[in-house]
């Protein structure tokens, strides 16, 4: 609330005298032109960082802020690796993950997708993936032949609850006459709907031993995933974990995955914030 002092002080100088007219009209329109010009500012930064933070929380949200690979293409001892990374200071949650391309069929239709294999308990702890369940349930999501698709992807396939799913991997088992394809049917559990076309039209998830199984990972993991308390600090925690990986392994942070595209997003509010000040300078 303003004080009597205050408001005394500003009538004065917009309220005119007799035969300063035209003073109060320039002041008004300053007044009004400034205030104008700081609503803008202030609602136009404030879409560009709401589109940043819900970006953040979609992409962020399913995928972790680092990936820590092993210097083959499996990570072994991954269980291991994971408690050490844990204790790391701004670790909140390390799970291990299996990951590959594949064709996915059903009722003759073939679409391309991304297997991701986790373990039932972490997928739980996700809540952009837990909190978005739209059929089935992820109690059923467990054993060898189990799946959960997107809502988009089911849609795609004419695939619902309790229907099966055909995974083709590029990488197929050697015969003595020549590759075959390597072909295995899972039944869907269950259904998620994140609200990004690209997760609910392309992922599919595995529980973690049968997608070592299907991609023949052994013991091993494609990378584990590190999710932190800060995700801007991302480079910062990642220099911690590379010390505690003993450089015999490799770590990735969501910034170097997604620089191109988050550095489009900062330039953007970097060129509306000047035009803005300049809108308020003229004012």
């Amino acid at each position: 609330m303003f004080s009597a002092f205050e408001w005394m002080v500003a009538m004065r100088y917009l309220r005119a005298r007799r035969q300063e007219g035209f003073i109060s009209v320039i002041a008004w329109f300053s007044l009004l032109g400034i205030a104008l010009g700081v609503a803008t500012l202030i609602i136009v930064m404030s879409v560009m960082n709401g589109f940043r933070m819900e970006l953040l929380d979609r992409i962020l949200g399913l995928n972790g802020h680092l990936s820590v690979y092993g210097e083959g293409q499996t990570l072994e001892g991954y269980d291991d690796v994971a408690k050490e990374l844990a204790a790391v200071p701004g670790v909140r949650l390390v799970t291990p993950l299996v990951e590959g391309q594949v064709m996915v069929t059903a009722n003759s239709v073939a679409q391309g997708g991304l297997v991701r294999g986790l373990r039932r308990s972490d997928i739980e702890k996700r809540d952009i993936l837990s909190s978005n369940i739209r059929a089935g349930s992820l109690g059923s999501f467990q054993g060898n032949d189990t799946a959960m698709i997107g809502t988009r992807l089911a849609q795609k396939l004419g695939v619902r609850v309790g229907d099966k799913v055909t995974l083709i991997s590029p990488k197929g088992n050697i015969t003595p006459f020549g590759t075959v394809p390597r072909l295995r049917s899972f039944k869907v559990v269950a259904t998620f709907e994140i609200g990004m076309y690209e997760y609910d039209a392309n992922f599919i998830f595995l529980p973690l031993a049968s997608a070592q199984a299907y991609f023949k990972t052994g013991t091993g993991v494609s990378n584990l995933e590190v999710f932190i308390d800060d995700p801007d600090m991302a480079p910062q925690v990642a220099l911690r974990l590379s010390r505690t990986m003993r450089d015999v392994g490799r770590v990735h942070d969501w910034q170097q995955a997604n620089a191109s595209f988050f550095n489009a997003i900062q330039v953007e509010r970097n060129v509306m914030f000047l035009i803005l000040t300049l809108i308020i300078l003229v004012a």
